[in-house]
């Protein structure tokens, strides 16, 4: 998911045209525009944003 906004250890994130927020706690300096993989509601790993524009590329074609 891509990071929307940051305040505090909530973050707004986006793929698709699903907004949801996610906690970032478990991963220190992240931004607005970093790509980071959330599960259930928590933000567990920063992704390198090249590798993450082709996986949703990929997950819209299939759809």
């Amino acid at each position: 998911m891509k990071i929307i906004s940051v305040k505090g250890e909530f973050a707004e994130v986006q793929s698709g045209g699903l907004r949801r927020k996610a906690n970032v706690a478990m991963l220190a300096g992240l931004k607005p525009g970093d790509y980071i993989m959330v599960h259930a509601g928590f933000a567990i790993q920063k992704l390198d944003p090249e590798k993450a524009r082709e996986t949703l590329r990929i997950i819209d074609e299939i759809r």
